[in-house]
């Protein structure tokens, strides 16, 4: 015997050593599994997807275009045969000449099929372009289907998508390379290491899986994202009320009030120190408030827009005049505090009261004809289901509007990070924003009712008038001078409804700044990034396609541009001011109980 062939047996000995230890790992967490699943919630069909009654009308349309066109289906067919005979014959051809290697590759770039298996190996190359023919053809499919409304082809187009993403071979791991080849280098420990995240992910959400997106052990919210130094002086059911304290010797008599979404937590706009926009608000001068709403259970089964807007809203905007002794606040609404803050507003104006100064709606829609990418989720057929999951247990879910989010970008935040964390074992990344994205609340049934029928759906505040707090109100009843930043990707506000809406606002004093990127990333934006740009144009009397147009392109963040606007409205210097007041001692440290559920009310 060699010295390599005891080197070999030695080798082997230890292979097999780690091979039985991952076997045993595997029957462990086999078991773990299967028990983290039967915990899981009953899934209920109206959120899983639409009703049959729009793939009854898809393939009654289809088949009249079949009988009616039938030319144009065959012609479509045999292109989609002819391309994958032709990618067959020239995959054979290459591996005719002996050598391992697939035939040039002329299909469009797609970054899930960036590793360069795909592009150089036969086996991996024909698989991933004959999934993209495919794609190709079911596309074709939907566009071909002519007798379907508006916006039920929207929908065909969006949920056929869907489908086509699930059966990319990437997420499946007979036909991913790059799971494939880390399996066999770490000798299928990136295999148990994908399980044991899997059996974690789900053991953590009682049995739903939900993808964790970021380190939740990276961050920690009042430790190293949240941590702009304020006091919380004001706390309710509904919301707790954080003034920052001041870095600047004087700053602006007109307070600013923010208004986050109450469909996630308030630190969007306070995550690292770098890019927090309330450090930096702060910075420029100004006393800045910040809602952090309750995160409601069963207990809010009764709370309706209505409580929002009184003891929400108003009693907010009522707390910091209070506290600074000052007739007016500033304030901003970031997306469906945006919405809320309009119809706050709009009743503001009803009562004949006019304590809001200006108003800056952070990607706000208000006119809801056209519902953008989110619309497919807000059919009846959609609604009607969280309408009863809403009334079972009082409230929805975070769950369900988080899933329903993650579905519109199901490539970048399902299918991705599952296989990087499922199929290749990788720890997720330590991603504020994606924590972030990951740490949603629930919503109070008749609330989340109220306004997915009523504005959603009826599009009333830009049309006949939405009953909140005892008055009709309409978007022309909002009269205060308002800026509005949309963001140009943006997948759940469609920038150009969020700019009609705007034209539609009765104020005189209106300003409109377009942000590259997306709902999130092109508002957390801070200027020393220099990122994205934005578009600029006082003009809002256009279309917006010719607003644009028409708009001059800046270059980096759009903060500096509205602090410009923000500050002749912001009234004069006066000293800093310290968090709280004689009525409005300090309880606790910014940032306070709600956002981290330490707190709780008896509602």
């Amino acid at each position: 015997m060699t010295t390599n062939d005891l080197t070999d047996d030695v080798t082997t000995r230890k292979n097999l050593e780690t091979l039985q230890q991952n076997l045993s790992r595997v029957d462990d967490l086999t078991q773990r599994l299967v028990s983290a699943l039967n915990r899981g919630r009953a899934p209920t069909p109206a959120l899983e997807g639409p009703s049959q009654d729009l793939y009854l009308k898809a393939a009654g349309a289809y088949w009249s275009e079949m009988i009616n066109n039938p030319a144009k289906l065959i012609e479509h067919q045999m292109s989609y045969w002819s391309k994958s005979v032709t990618h067959f014959i020239e995959a054979q051809q290459a591996l005719a000449t002996g050598r391992l290697e697939a035939p040039e590759d002329t299909g469009p770039d797609d970054r899930r099929f960036s590793h360069e298996l795909w592009r150089t190996h036969p086996y991996f190359n024909y698989v991933k372009r004959q999934y993209q023919h495919n794609a190709e053809a079911i596309a074709q499919a939907v566009e071909d289907v002519t007798d379907l409304s508006p916006s039920d082809k929207k929908r065909l187009r969006y949920f056929s998508d869907q489908i086509v993403n699930l059966f990319a071979p990437t997420n499946f791991l007979a036909t991913n390379p790059e799971a494939l080849s880390l399996a066999v280098e770490t000798e299928g420990e990136s295999l148990v290491k994908g399980l044991e995240n899997l059996v974690r992910d789900l053991e953590a959400n009682d049995g739903d899986l939900v993808v964790t997106l970021a380190d939740k052990d990276a961050f920690e919210v009042g430790g190293n994202i949240a941590t702009t130094e304020g006091e919380v002086v004001f706390r309710n059911e509904m919301f707790e009320l954080i003034q920052y304290a001041p870095t600047t010797e004087t700053v602006h008599e007109v307070p600013l009030l923010i208004f986050p979404p109450w469909i996630n937590k308030f630190y969007i706009l306070d995550l690292k120190p770098e890019n927090s926009f309330i450090k930096w608000a702060v910075g420029q001068g100004l006393t800045v408030f910040v809602v952090s709403w309750v995160n409601p259970d069963a207990g809010y089964s009764d709370t309706t827009m209505t409580d929002y807007v009184e003891r929400g809203y108003l009693r907010a905007i009522q707390a910091v005049q209070e506290i600074c002794a000052v007739p007016k606040v500033n304030a901003i609404g970031y997306c469906i505090g945006g919405t809320t803050l309009a119809l706050t507003l709009a009743v503001l104006k009803q009562r004949g009261l006019d304590p809001v100064n200006s108003a800056t709606f952070f990607t706000t829609l208000t006119d809801f004809s056209d519902r953008g990418e989110v619309g497919v989720f807000l059919e009846d057929d959609f609604v009607d289901g969280i309408a009863r999951e809403a009334q079972a247990h009082g409230v929805l879910d975070s769950y369900y509007m988080s899933r329903t989010f993650s579905y519109l970008r199901s490539n970048d935040l399902i299918y991705g990070p599952a296989i990087k964390s499922y199929m290749m074992g990788k720890a997720p990344p330590a991603f504020d924003l994606l924590y972030w994205n990951g740490d949603a609340t629930n919503l109070p049934g008749p609330m989340a009712c109220d306004y997915l029928r009523g504005l959603c759906q009826d599009d009333r505040f830009a049309g006949e008038g939405f009953d909140v707090a005892g008055h009709r109100v309409r978007i022309s009843d909002v009269e205060v001078p308002l800026c509005a930043i949309a963001c140009e990707t943006d997948h759940i506000a469609a920038w150009k409804s969020s700019y009609r809406g705007v034209q539609k606002m009765g104020s005189s004093d209106k300003t409109f700044i377009l942000s590259g990127s997306g709902h999130i990333a092109g508002i957390v934006n801070p200027p020393h990034k220099k990122k994205y740009g934005h578009w600029a144009n006082t003009d809002l009397a256009p279309p917006p396609e010719d607003w644009l147009e028409a708009a001059e392109k800046r270059e980096g963040s759009w903060w500096p541009l509205w602090a410009d606007w923000l500050s002749p409205r912001a009234g004069q210097k006066v000293p800093q001011r310290k968090p709280g007041s004689a009525d409005y001692p300090p309880l606790a440290p910014a940032p306070g109980g709600y956002v981290t559920a330490q707190v709780k009310l008896k509602h």
